[in-house]
């Protein structure tokens, strides 16, 4: 870059200059942008300079060594002061009257984008991406590591850009992006049930082992009599293993529990007074005969006095 008295020549521009944002100038609109305005010597220099079109800027802070870019709105702001969004003022780590370095740049025309909200609140917009897209129309570039702001509805969406191709700075001016989102930075995934123990692992050390049910086990009631007499033979308590016994001693000998129940059953029934119905009569009858003998004679009880009709005096009526 030279001047020889008859206008300024080169192929680049770069100055430095004051930044403000843009309520100084009562220009809200370029909030929703990343364009910023310049002082009508930045037009005059930028004409006499066989730059490219669009005009793109790169924008950094030495300071804070951060880097982005911009594009440019109108040349009204005052010399030595240049007006930007206040979100990109944010980027920059810039406060109001600090020193900017402001240089034009070409960028190519990107291709792939990648965005991650802040909040799941933008998700839940009706139609992220037309609001997306409609908002992107005010932005001439994006820069990998901003974040840039969305205004919808009366509310503030801040949006970081964690990836562009074909590098870290696209243009995105009449151009095919792709766009591709990441989740929100306050989404949590959902928590996992836990995983059920195998049932033929065994249990880990210092676990008990789970208590057993107890079985449910039938006529275990004590045996009475109708009559009230005390019985001879007290069967046997039912144990929870009492089927398990029922089955085993039930196959180990079958003939011969069938042969001696049948004895004991008639001797039983014919001691305890009750009668035996089918085609061993003659059986229980010895049985009957040899029960006095086998059996000790209980001593005589007093018997109730017996119910007997009709016991009464007999009268005529004629008298």
């Amino acid at each position: 870059m030279f001047f020889d008295g008859y206008g300024y020549h080169g192929t680049s521009f770069e100055q430095t200059y004051r930044c403000y944002p843009a309520s100084f100038i009562d220009k809200a609109q370029i909030e929703n942008g990343d364009k910023v305005i310049m002082p009508p010597s930045a037009l005059d220099r930028l004409a006499s300079l066989h730059i490219d079109y669009p005009m793109l800027f790169e924008l950094q802070n030495a300071a804070a060594e951060r880097v982005s870019h911009c594009g440019v709105l109108e040349f009204i702001a005052e010399e030595g002061m240049i007006y930007m969004p206040y979100w990109m003022m944010e980027n920059l780590l810039l406060q109001e009257g600090d020193f900017v370095r402001v240089k034009n740049v070409t960028l190519p025309k990107g291709t792939y984008v990648k965005l991650q909200p802040h909040t799941k609140d933008f998700l839940d917009i009706s139609n992220p991406k037309a609001i997306l897209e409609t908002t992107l129309r005010n932005f001439s570039c994006l820069t990998t590591g901003d974040s840039i702001m969305v205004a919808y509805n009366n509310k503030k969406y801040y949006i970081d850009i964690i990836e562009s191709k074909p590098s870290n700075a696209i243009s995105i001016i009449e151009t095919d992006c792709e766009v591709d989102f990441a989740p929100p930075l306050d989404y949590k995934e959902p928590e996992k049930p836990g995983a059920s123990i195998p049932t033929g692992k065994a249990p880990a050390e210092g676990q008990e082992p789970p208590a057993e049910e107890p079985k449910f086990n039938a006529f275990t009631g004590a045996a009475r009599r109708l009559d009230g007499k005390p019985l001879k033979h007290q069967p046997p308590p039912v144990s929870s293993s009492g089927s398990k016994d029922r089955t085993s001693g039930t196959s180990n000998g079958v003939g011969q529990s069938s042969a001696s129940s049948s004895s004991s059953q008639s001797t039983n029934r014919q001691s305890q007074g009750k009668l035996v119905f089918g085609s061993n009569t003659n059986r229980t009858r010895e049985a009957q005969k040899d029960t006095p003998k086998e059996t000790k004679q209980e001593p005589p009880t007093k018997e109730d006095p017996k119910f007997q009709p009709f016991s009464g005096k007999k009268y005529s009526l004629k008298g």
